[in-house]
């Protein structure tokens, strides 16, 4: 088979609420341009994870007529509330006063992000957008004056040794004016794309989390619709950041979660384990006690903020969305931005397709998102510089008293895979046995993410060089992939007498976080096959 070509004015990848947003926004915009989006999951929103506490302005401005329409947002938050957790029985709730004004959530819902973006999908296709899931964006086009001009999907049925099976079918490519890249955190093109084209100069590196999710069903008496916790402290010990959370949605479900950031120094440190301790802890367990797990994922957030915040556009397109880094930490919010971030960029576009002369930067400066952004701009690295509690009180201060309007900016320059200590130098960290009741297996879990891929096709997560692993990595850290996984894709198993680094692909829940957080960057995610992966329900 000879491989094919179309050609569209813009084609979209991603479809997250950042692609989503930037597709309909263009038709909106001009009915007459020739989009298409293109999602790797097997369908739209089955690779999306959320919180997810949303704020709805921005829906509202891209569907001003039919946002309340929306089936996802039928759940307002009705209360917040914040714990420190001190140890692993006890807590302090704090007061509203003390808490920082970007962590009120009035006026906001509790949804499914996969929900939103289910409906946005077919907003998209009403207004003329072309959607192609199962189709993940391989590599993307230039032409000869170094110009992106479009992207190329994989191809189909291709076996562990790169050879084409009976079910072989070539890719496409797909040539656009203008392509959008909206891949969410660290995507794999984004990432070549940031490089290339120095989007990242003059800015601190990117931060990451790494976010844990599960949906229960619980008992009614328990259940109070609208009741959202957020919690920081334990389990997460010195030297480690980051929260945990608490939804409650309609039908007596809820949402749990714990997020970890990548900057963590231990290498023994498991987060998977860690939030399955987080779980046992009075303030979640008087909740999932007798209730019924249903659904388990996990996925990378980028949340460095301002300071790490790419240049959005470059020569044939643009990068939007957690694909740059448009998170609102201080929020803890990132859709919401995400929208705002695809309509600016649909906007830009739109100007640059009828040749009118604008800069984007003057777009972005001029925005509600860069306000918001530029008043949290410290909310994440003053935790990594001051630590939990140093980092919690400059936030107070910037926030309720000074109201963002301080002028000092707190950056953070060590990437998150240099962080790591020596494992002759760090404490192994003790972890329970699963109960099966509140804590469990990474098996059982990955059992209720849907997640599966075609077995016989080339491993997606490509080494640079494969001896580094046992070489540098167990010799320095205790090969800590073994570890930051949350999926159990990296083992050190004993082959032929000799320690081998085994890869377990097919458990691949596509969360980057080793393409993140490997010491020696020698991991690289790449997608496979399209449609593999999970398949999340109303995450």
């Amino acid at each position: 088979m000879e491989r094919e070509s179309i050609e569209y004015d813009v084609v979209v990848v991603g479809g997250g609420p950042a692609g989503l947003a930037s597709a309909c926004k263009l038709k909106q915009l001009n009915a007459n341009l020739s989009v298409c989006l293109l999602e790797k999951g097997s369908e739209i929103g089955s690779h999306i994870i959320s919180g997810a506490v949303f704020e709805p302005e921005a829906l509202y401005s891209l569907f001003p007529e039919q946002a309340n329409d929306c089936p996802t947002l039928n759940t307002p938050v009705r209360g917040d509330e914040v714990y420190i957790l001190t140890s692993d029985k006890k807590s302090i709730k704090m007061p509203s006063w003390i808490i920082p004004r970007s962590l009120h959530n009035k006026g906001n819902y509790l949804i499914s992000l996969g929900e939103l973006c289910q409906w946005m999908a077919e907003k998209a296709m009403d207004l003329g957008v072309d959607i192609f899931p199962g189709f993940p964006a391989q590599k993307y086009l230039q032409d000869e004056n170094g110009q992106v001009c479009g992207v190329t999907t994989g191809d189909m049925g291709v076996n562990k040794q790169g050879e084409q099976k009976a079910t072989w079918a070539p890719g496409m490519d797909i040539f656009a004016k203008q392509t959008i890249f909206a891949e969410g955190s660290r995507g794999h093109l984004g990432k070549q794309i940031i490089k290339q084209f120095n989007l990242d100069e003059g800015k601190s590196p990117q931060h990451f989390g790494i976010g844990f999710k599960e949906i229960w069903e619980i008992e009614s008496d328990k259940h109070c619709p609208g009741n959202v916790v957020h919690t920081a402290g334990w389990p997460l010990n010195k030297g480690t950041s980051g929260g945990g959370f608490l939804y409650h949605f309609e039908n007596n479900r809820i949402a749990v979660g714990l997020i970890v950031d990548l900057n963590y120094s231990n290498p023994y440190l498991s987060p998977f384990q860690e939030f399955q301790q987080y779980k046992q802890h009075p303030v979640i367990k008087q909740f999932l006690e007798n209730g019924k797990r249903i659904s388990y994922g996990a996925r990378a957030i980028t949340k460095g903020g301002l300071h790490s915040l790419v240049k959005m556009n470059f020569s044939g397109g643009m990068i939007v969305g957690c694909d740059a880094g448009t998170l609102n930490s201080g929020k803890i919010k990132g859709s919401h931005c995400a929208i705002q971030s695809g309509i600016l960029a649909a906007e830009y576009v739109n100007k640059l397709l009828s040749e009118e002369i604008c800069e984007f930067d003057d777009i972005f400066k001029a925005s509600a998102l860069y306000k918001e952004l530029y008043k949290s701009r410290n909310f994440s690295t003053s935790m990594h510089k001051l630590g939990f509690f140093g980092g919690s009180i400059y936030n107070y201060i910037e926030s309720n008293i000074f109201r963002n309007k301080l002028p000092f900016n707190i950056k953070d320059d060590k990437r998150d895979c240099d962080t790591l200590k020596l494992a002759k130098n760090s404490v192994e960290t003790p972890y329970s046995i699963p109960d099966n009741n509140l804590s469990f297996d990474i098996t059982s879990s990955l059992f209720l993410s849907g997640t599966n891929h075609e077995e016989d096709q080339p491993i997606h997560l490509k080494l640079g060089d494969p001896e580094i692993p046992l070489s540098y990595n167990l010799t320095k850290y205790n090969e800590p992939a073994q570890r930051f996984c949350p999926a159990g894709v990296y083992e050190i198993i004993a082959k032929e007498g000799s320690d081998f680094f085994q890869i377990n692909a097919q458990n691949c829940l596509h969360c980057k976080t080793c393409d993140i957080k490997d010491p020696a960057q020698n991991i690289s995610w790449n997608p496979p096959e399209g449609g593999g992966g999970p398949n999340y329900i109303g995450m």
